[in-house]
């Protein structure tokens, strides 16, 4: 019997690729060249399934090429909000993710961006690269304390879960959360979290404030320049969740009045495009969306796309339907 043909939109790890053509009539891209929405709607048409990523545009738009042959969207990660998911359940599409494998790296990235921009590692990195460090003083770039601090998480699923952790038992901070979904209150304290009931309260008192919430039409924009005028002048934002979050016009501008003191993002709005405004402020760490990059932790979410594609093809009930 013929094997599904997968079309897999980027390069993947070896180990992932070598399962994908062992399982399926895998097309892969060795090319890594990321598809455009013609490409996307070709693969559509030409397969059973598409493994696509974070870099692909699946709108409604192209979902609704006709003739439709794909029956499965296995997204490469946990976030989907590149996916139109009311068109594909519309033509028939099953999609799932990825979710659990990536949140210990995530969770690691986020309190690096913390701690960075907090000590000011990247504007020392840079100075020592380019030669202008002149030594040792008191008072060269002094930083803001950590330890003891307030840290405020919007979004607590598994990974603000598990930055809470790092934060409140490795740097002994307060961690408070807001989420339009609490959770109960055993679990938030197994990690350390007293739990507000509205965003400003949470603004208002966190000296570093870290987004974990999904990428939704509510959330988008969330953190606008009415929730940057609630932070204190001496907090700080830091984002690995999803770039749309962030209104990055108003962060520059409060930036530029003083209104924080700092922000460290690892996505962004129109990725890869990163705001000028953004790019040569030296109290602002910029990272190209390296949240899960790991090794471990790309074969693991190649992995569960791989089981995913079998079960659904197999059995028709994936692990991590949407």
């Amino acid at each position: 019997m013929s094997r599904p043909v997968v079309v897999v939109t980027r390069r993947l790890p070896d180990t992932v690729e070598r399962e994908l053509q062992a399982r399926f009539d895998a097309r892969l891209n060795r090319e890594d060249r990321a598809f455009s929405e013609s490409d996307l709607a070709d693969a559509l048409m030409e397969a059973d399934g598409l493994l696509c990523t974070v870099t692909d545009p699946v709108s409604s738009e192209v979902l609704g090429v006709r003739p439709l042959r794909a029956r499965i969207l296995a997204n490469f990660g946990v976030g989907y909000n590149h996916i139109d998911l009311k068109a594909a359940h519309q033509r028939g599409l099953v999609v799932t993710n990825t979710p659990g494998v990536l949140t210990e790296a995530t969770a690691d990235l986020a309190m690096a961006l913390l701690l960075m921009v907090a000590r000011r590692l990247g504007e020392g990195e840079r100075e020592v690269r380019a030669g202008a460090w002149n030594g040792w003083r008191p008072t060269h770039l002094m930083g803001a304390d950590v330890s003891g601090r307030t840290l405020g998480i919007v979004g607590l699923g598994r990974i603000g879960q598990a930055v809470a952790r790092r934060a409140h038992r490795g740097f002994g901070m307060r961690v408070v959360s807001y989420t339009p979904h609490p959770v109960d209150n055993a679990t938030a304290a197994a990690s350390g979290i007293t739990q507000l009931d509205a965003l400003g309260s949470l603004l208002s008192q966190s000296d570093y404030v870290s987004l974990h919430c999904r990428a939704t039409p509510e959330t988008r924009h969330l953190i606008n320049a009415a929730a940057l005028d609630r932070m204190k002048c001496s907090a700080f934002l830091i984002n690995t969740a999803r770039g749309d979050i962030v209104d990055e016009a108003a962060l520059i501008v409060a930036l530029d009045a003083g209104r924080i003191a700092g922000a460290a993002l690892d996505v962004y709005d129109r990725e890869p495009l990163v705001p000028a405004g953004l790019l040569h402020r030296q109290n602002v760490v910029l990272l190209p969306h390296l949240g899960s990059a790991t090794e471990s932790t790309r074969v693991a979410m190649g992995m569960r796309a791989v089981e995913n594609l079998t079960a659904f093809f197999e059995t028709g009930r994936p692990i991590d339907i949407l």
